[in-house]
């Protein structure tokens, strides 16, 4: 993982704020997630969590994650915003999709980026190496950090806090 520079960060911040509008759009009840993928400076796919499909009579959020069986490695209903993002970014511009860089970002009840979390998702982090994406962005508490998606992977796979 790394820091960007000041002229990176605000590059990246560009990015995250575009990340955060799609975010708006995100009808999961636990937390509202945006992600876009960049290649050249373009965006080429977009993202946000909610229920797959018009599956919002499937919503789950409310369940306690340890009423699920262990198997169950995702235990939320809604498509990750990432998974969304990678998906649109199959279909819409399947060959810009290797090298690129993802931004994700959650925002606060009110709109605003916060904090993202350490990497946890193998879900999303397996999706993203699958695809040829090259880097994870993400805001931590302070800065925008930057990961080599295989260190994300890895990393996601070490977590141990998740439920």
């Amino acid at each position: 993982m790394k820091y960007l520079t000041w002229d990176e960060e605000q590059e990246a911040l560009t990015y995250i704020n575009q990340a955060a509008e799609i975010a708006l759009q995100a009808t999961c009840e636990r937390a509202h997630c945006g992600c876009v993928i960049v290649e050249n400076d373009e965006i080429i796919g977009t993202g946000f969590n909610s229920p797959p499909g018009e599956k919002e009579n499937q919503r789950r959020c409310g369940n306690d994650k340890n009423e699920y069986n262990k198997k169950v490695t995702d235990k939320t209903c809604c498509v990750h915003a990432e998974q969304r993002a990678i998906m649109n970014a199959l279909i819409d511009a399947p060959d810009k999709i290797i090298g690129s860089k993802l931004y994700f970002v959650r925002i606060d009840k009110n709109g605003k980026p916060t904090h993202a979390g350490k990497p946890y998702c193998t879900i999303c982090s397996k999706m993203a190496l699958d695809a040829g994406i090259y880097e994870f962005i993400l805001r931590d508490e302070k800065w925008v950090c930057v990961y080599d998606t295989d260190e994300y992977n890895t990393l996601s796979f070490e977590y141990k806090d998740m439920i």
